[in-house]
């Protein structure tokens, strides 16, 4: 199996330049250690690191494939990524989602001109491809593909150049694009750091792959159980083939531990986190002892928090 590799990403980077932010690293003076740094992805156009894999994927796409539209299927982030970077191209885009994702990712999807499609929970990688077929579609998954892995990662190579010393990065994972495209670029350009893949526990199904050498499917119930509702994907085959490859170590965090890192990026980073945003700083607050000492770097991935649930989690 063909892995992404750092031109790959240096590719990507000149493909998203100008329109994924480049996201700063922002030393937390708050942490008593005095080595955290964050990368605030939620800073993004559409709150999430998603948008530089879409940009990617579409942007390599030649001319009839984008007069013929893309499909996506996502609980949220990607989705609006796809979406957003759909409507910058000037590609029709069709989206379709869980009915049970976030209200407020799937409005902001459809403002950005996609039509959304919505289906139970679990059905909506296999409607996707229905549709796909029917229409004459381009599919862009949310990970399983080497442009989405390669605009991820542009995200660590950000991190390696401005912060080449870093010890440690902390990256969330679920479908493993990001991890696989940070981990891919710090290992090229930095080396000895460490790269620590961060999953809830309730939804550890690449910590348990990695643990055993194979891919091990949880059940969708299993993993819809976690507040992080952008963690409850599993990697494909592409993408555990690249953890296995770049990640050094996995930490689960509970979900106490998740509400807490929100609290704490809301109160302290003044940065608002979705669960699944928090949980590499929830790493980091609560599971030192796993962690390799040295300057950190912990991956904020998103900030489209539901506004009823993140009022909760602050009134915690």
């Amino acid at each position: 199996m063909e892995l992404v590799t750092i031109s790959d990403i240096e590719a990507a980077a000149k493909r998203v330049e100008g329109v994924a932010v480049r996201t700063p690293l922002l030393l937390q003076t708050w942490d008593p250690r005095g080595t955290l740094w964050l990368k605030p992805e939620s800073l993004q156009p559409i709150g999430a690191f998603k948008v530089r894999g879409a940009f990617n994927a579409i942007g390599s796409l030649d001319d009839a494939a984008r007069e013929r539209g893309v499909i996506a299927y996502s609980s949220g982030n990607h989705a609006q990524a796809v979406a957003y970077a759909a409507q910058r191209y000037g590609v029709p885009a069709v989206i379709v989602v869980p009915d049970v994702a976030p209200r407020i990712k799937v409005e902001a999807t459809r403002a950005y001109g996609a039509e959304v499609i919505e289906v139970p929970i679990g059905e909506h990688e296999a409607k996707a491809r229905e549709l796909a077929a029917e229409r004459g579609l381009t599919l862009v998954p949310p990970f399983d593909d080497a442009a989405i892995i390669a605009g991820q990662g542009t995200a660590g190579l950000e991190i390696a150049e401005e912060l080449p010393e870093v010890d440690v990065v902390l990256v969330p994972i679920s479908g493993g694009g990001l991890a696989a495209g940070v981990g891919t670029a710090i290992k090229a350009r930095c080396p000895r750091a460490r790269v620590i893949g961060v999953e809830p526990a309730l939804a550890a199904d690449a910590a348990d792959s990695l643990r055993r050498g194979e891919l091990v499917r949880w059940p969708q119930a299993d993993r819809a159980r976690t507040i992080a509702d952008g963690l409850r994907s599993q990697p494909s085959e592409l993408t555990f083939a690249h953890l296995r490859e770049v990640v050094d170590a996995m930490v689960t965090v509970t979900e106490d531990e998740i509400r807490e890192a929100v609290r704490v990026l809301a109160r302290q980073a003044r940065l608002v986190a979705e669960p699944s945003g928090a949980v590499t700083t929830a790493a980091y607050l609560f599971h030192a002892e796993e962690l390799p000492a040295g300057k950190t770097v912990a991956l904020v991935s998103g900030g489209n928090a539901d506004p009823a649930m993140f009022a909760e989690i602050l009134a915690g």
